[in-house]
């Protein structure tokens, strides 16, 4: 039998942080003593090889420029192994795994993202579980894609989102199914496909030149004007179905901003559902100003979807086409 090779690929985080008895703070620790640490990672039928990004991080200071150096890495190593294990925090996961997912085109082996809510050091740690987990299901072949897997669950990673701090079940897929759950044995689900084989072509520029408009009630007009003057790429978080204060102000500055060539995108501010054009009256001012509708996009993957895009050499208009396509499983058309 032929060994199936993966590269674990460490970035940081709380599945491998230690105590700093000085600062009384946990930092990421030596990654060669996390793999002592599991001693059951070791197989006969896996050969299981590790490297490090240059700098380990908190998940918080996660950024493009490691992204980047993430896809480059499984690039670099895309022949000589048969998927990837990337160790990452938990707190910007869901953002990385969009990322890739948009990076990776014509991805055809396993990238699965995973961590812990507790660092493996400590007794109870969920880490042994997810890391072990998620090295079997990258050497299945039966995933060609790129995933989160954490307690129990693997998700598809451009439809993931963080849900939760203080249980274990820290991630949701919140308007797609689930493609695998691991118990006694793992189910793998008939969403899973393998794809046509091509040749991976690796995207390496993002831009950051985006913002987040969150509605509430109340909030004013000037604020709303200073975000969306922040930044080339807006994605808007409405009210339910996609709806917004019914307001000429509100009206005249998103025709505005859409004259200027900024370029929206509206999505709901609830886990569940869809932004839904023209639903309701109070939808009608993004419609009439240019702003694409996000449907059932995460928050994760619409900002990173803007980033991506607003990166490639195009126009105004072919990335308002291209945002309302399904480039990586991240929306439901």
């Amino acid at each position: 039998m032929i060994n199936k090779r993966i590269l674990l690929i460490y970035t940081g985080g709380t599945i491998g942080m230690i105590k700093d008895k000085v600062k009384n703070t946990l930092v990421p620790f030596n990654f060669d003593e996390l793999l002592k640490a599991i001693p059951s990672l070791k197989s006969e039928e896996v050969d299981l090889e590790n490297v490090s990004i240059k700098n380990p991080i908190d998940s918080s200071n996660m950024n493009a420029e490691v992204w980047v150096e993430i896809a480059t890495l499984i690039e670099d190593n895309y022949t000589n192994y048969d998927g990837f294990v990337i160790l990452h925090g938990s707190d910007t996961m869901a953002y990385t795994a969009s990322a890739l997912s948009f990076m990776l085109e014509s991805l055809n082996k396993a990238v699965i993202l995973t961590g812990s809510q507790i660092p493996i050091g400590v007794r109870r740690s969920d880490a042994k579980e997810n890391l072990i987990t998620a090295v079997e299901i990258a050497t299945s072949g039966k995933v060609h894609e790129v995933c989160i897997y954490f307690e129990d669950q693997l998700y598809k990673g451009s439809r993931t989102v963080k849900v939760n701090t203080e249980q274990f079940e820290a991630f949701e897929s919140p308007n797609y199914p689930i493609l695998a759950e691991a118990g006694v044995r793992i189910k793998y689900k008939k969403t899973l496909q393998k794809k046509e084989d091509k040749k991976l072509v690796v995207h390496k520029s993002l831009s950051n030149d985006v913002a987040i408009l969150k509605f509430f009630p109340g909030i004013t007009i000037a604020t709303i004007k200073a975000i969306i003057d922040s930044a080339k790429g807006i994605v808007i978080e409405s009210f339910g179905a996609g709806n917004a204060p019914t307001s000429t102000e509100l009206s005249d500055l998103l025709n505005t901003a859409n004259k200027e060539g900024k370029i929206m995108i509206n999505i709901t501010q609830c886990l569940h559902g869809s932004a839904v054009d023209g639903q309701y009256e109070t939808s009608e001012p993004f419609g009439k100003a240019g702003v694409i509708s996000g449907k059932d996009m995460t928050t994760e993957a619409a900002i990173i979807k803007l980033m991506f895009l607003l990166g490639q050499d195009m126009s105004s208009a072919e990335i308002k086409e291209e945002l309302q396509k399904n480039i990586s499983g991240e929306i439901t058309i």
